[in-house]
């Protein structure tokens, strides 16, 4: 007797667990990754590191028991971070976890649902295939790569599968940056003229690691399964430690400050990339071996490719030597200005009475405002578990239950990731740099950038 696809689902009890999607059955991978609403969720660790244990596991913590939802087990390649884990879990929250050696391992002996990758830079592409093809949901720490081949290869991988993945971007779940999008859309705001940007600390110490480095024995990690696809480089505690610091481990302003910002410009404004980058920086002051620049600027051109007048310039600079100017993100329109260091949105320097009326034009001032009402500003260079964090970590977490698209899906890390590696290769090679989205390649003055 034929029966239909409505009256398995019904009769399997298929249906209410959301397992007919666009027309056909998800994939067996894909209904292992179906959560009951009563069900727990376990989840793993992928690298114990500072930004996990400062900033990521506190924030989920402060959800955990609302939803549901227990870590359960930690992956780490140096025995230190492991047994810092296992003492971390037990004096704070009073749990115990399992730890392991690598991610093969975790993914063989672990009972988890969804993983964080709070890795180096350069593996986050790599450690993301890797749980995608193991069948689990992610939550990756940005960039999420420092080569087009590692972004294409991760994008690639969560498009084919069914996996919920979140980019570590969270301004994308923070109230006010929802506001001025939402602001900006409306049209409300005007056509941009230009954004300015700037990332500025005065931190020496700033991703040094130095009593740490000189304790680390290569015996205690794995040097070989740090390396990953990235050259047989010799054995560097620096490197292992302080990766920021070094290419191609990370690309260090870029990667770790740059790709919060530029991601808001293509939030706003729907641009998937830049038209054209250019940018010089240099190691200005802190002369300790680095070999990513400790400032830089950059300026992006944004807009359509086939109207080269019709478009608008982000101005990017972030230096680690002097404090002054803060973290800020401003956005200008003809009309006048909205920052998100303040939250308002005001007329400043926006087409005033007097030289609308020489050039027969009505004035453009905006009205002066908050973006809304009690909503905490979310640009200060802070790492820690806030509020827009734990609220990032809660969305991905519901997404993780209902299967909806997160905040900061997939494609708005692959396109963080190409702002971030034309950025690199304006100021490794000091030429303008463009993208090609067809053979999904930039170009530095014509010639492919590996």
């Amino acid at each position: 007797m034929a029966i239909t696809r409505k009256d398995f689902l019904r009769n399997t009890g298929l249906a209410t667990a959301g397992l007919f999607v666009g027309g056909s059955i998800l994939t067996k991978q894909s209904y292992g990754n179906i959560i009951g609403a009563n069900d727990k969720i376990k989840v793993g660790i992928i690298g114990f590191s500072s930004r996990a244990q400062g900033a990521l596991i506190p924030s989920f913590m402060k959800i955990a028991n609302n939803i549901n939802i227990e870590i359960t087990c930690v992956s780490d390649i140096w025995k230190q971070r492991r047994e810092q884990a296992v003492e971390y879990f037990q004096k704070k929250y009073g749990k115990k976890i399992t730890v392991y050696r690598n991610n093969e391992e975790l993914y063989e002996k672990a009972d988890v649902d969804a993983v964080i990758i709070s890795t180096a830079d350069f593996q986050h592409a790599f450690h993301c295939v890797e749980a995608i093809k193991a069948g689990k949901d992610v939550y990756v720490e940005k960039p999420l790569a420092n080569r087009m081949v590692d972004a294409c290869e991760v994008f690639d991988a969560v498009e084919a599968s069914e996996n919920i993945v979140q980019m570590g971007t969270q301004r994308r779940s923070g109230r006010n940056y929802h506001a001025a999008n939402d602001y900006i859309r409306s049209g409300k705001f005007g056509k941009i003229a230009a954004v300015e940007m700037t990332w500025n600390v005065n931190q020496p110490g700033r991703w040094r690691r130095p009593a740490e480095v000189a304790a680390l024995k290569k015996s205690d990690v794995d040097w070989k399964r740090f390396l990953i696809n990235r050259p047989n480089d010799k054995w560097d505690p620096r490197k292992f430690l302080e990766y920021r610091l070094f290419w191609p481990y990370s690309s260090g302003i870029p990667g770790q400050w740059m790709t919060h910002q530029i991601d808001t410009v293509h939030w706003f404004t729907g641009y998937d990339y830049p038209r054209s980058v250019s940018a010089n920086g240099g190691i200005y002051m802190w002369n300790d071996g680095r070999e990513n620049f400790d400032t830089m600027t950059a300026v992006f051109d944004y807009g359509d490719p086939e109207n080269m007048n019709n478009g608008f310039q982000v101005i990017y600079s972030s230096r680690q030597t002097n404090s002054a100017g803060g973290t800020k993100e401003l956005y200008f329109s003809n009309g006048g200005e909205l920052n998100l260091a303040t939250n308002k949105v005001t007329p400043n320097g926006g087409l005033n009475k007097r030289h609308a009326k020489a050039m027969n034009m009505k004035p453009f001032l905006l009205p002066e405002f908050k973006l809304a009402d009690n909503i905490k500003v979310a640009t200060a260079a802070n790492t820690g578990a806030d509020d827009t964090t734990t609220a990032h970590m809660r969305n991905w977490l519901e997404c993780v239950r209902d299967r909806k698209k997160p905040n900061a899906d997939i494609k708005a890390g692959f396109n963080h990731a190409v702002a971030n590696i034309m950025t690199v290769a304006a100021l490794q090679t000091g030429m303008k740099t463009t993208y090609d989205p067809v053979k999904r390649e930039v170009f530095a003055g014509g010639e492919p950038f590996k």
